[in-house]
């Protein structure tokens, strides 16, 4: 890992060979239903190194949400809606929180010590803020913006997932549903989700209300777009048949949405 001073003395974080910090996946479909992905990937920065973890810290819950990006990949692929995935660590930076947010650069977590992140200088927060963070989110603003320019605002699906035990406490729930002021697609999940037969958390392992769920306070709330966050507990999504066994369940949800809200739109096969 290079020293705090290196890593403060970085004028470019990501190589022209490195993939770029965001991938949008059916980007011409008309269908006003958006999916995101915050913590899709648990890839580092060439220049960053490992940020002083070892490979198990590299890819726990801290550094990536376990399940979450090949869910939502899955989704995008079987609907044909168009998502947009964050393709680097949360522990480079979070993009679904705050930058005045600590937690944005994560020093410590769940008995996980991050040395990487600790001394950073306010200029390599900014440079990782603009290599990584706006970017992605000016492509969830772009999508939004193609989308609702077709007739309807889109409805904005934020998917993550959430460790069975958090500093030693199990969590009960199977799946949450994380909601605040829009009622419309809390009520759509909830009900989905607790048809399939799972135990189902209503703002629930973690809430929904304002300021938690940054990404969908910002792009969702903000623009008044129907939106909500979807957490999945890990060992449901851990592995190629569990992400199969989700996406099926949660494709019958996610395709009655327009017409459940009664969205205008179309879907565009390629």
């Amino acid at each position: 890992m290079p020293d705090s001073n290196a890593l403060n003395s970085l004028t470019t974080l990501l190589a022209p060979t490195e993939p770029p910090p965001f991938v949008v996946l059916n980007p011409i479909t008309e269908t006003p239903v958006l999916l995101i992905c915050d913590h899709a990937s648990c890839r580092f920065p060439a220049a960053l190194g490992d940020l002083g973890l070892d490979p198990f810290a590299r890819r726990c819950h801290l550094a990536i949400d376990i399940g979450a990006g090949a869910l939502t990949e899955s989704l995008a692929n079987s609907l044909g809606f168009t998502a947009v995935l964050a393709q680097y660590s949360r522990l480079v930076i979070d993009c679904n929180r705050n930058l005045l947010d600590a937690s944005a650069f994560l020093e410590y977590g769940d008995g996980i010590v991050v040395p990487g992140n600790r001394k950073l200088s306010k200029q390599h927060k900014a440079l990782r803020a603009e290599s990584i963070y706006w970017p992605y989110h000016g492509a969830i603003d772009s999508q939004i913006g193609r989308l609702s320019a077709l007739g309807a605002k889109p409805a904005l699906v934020s998917i993550h997932s959430f460790t069975p035990v958090l500093n030693g406490e199990s969590r009960p729930w199977q799946i949450g549903v994380l909601w605040d002021k829009d009622e419309s697609l809390k009520t759509i999940f909830l009900e989905g989700f607790r048809d399939a037969g799972f135990v189902v958390g209503d703002n629930e392992p973690y809430s929904g209300r304002a300021p938690a769920d940054y990404t969908v306070d910002t792009h969702g709330e903000d623009n008044g777009l129907p939106c909500v966050g979807i957490e999945i507990r890990q060992d449901l999504i851990g592995d190629e048949q569990g992400v199969a066994r989700m996406a099926e369940v949660m494709h019958s949800i996610v395709e009655c949405i327009p017409e459940r809200l009664g969205l205008r739109g179309q879907r565009i096969t390629a």
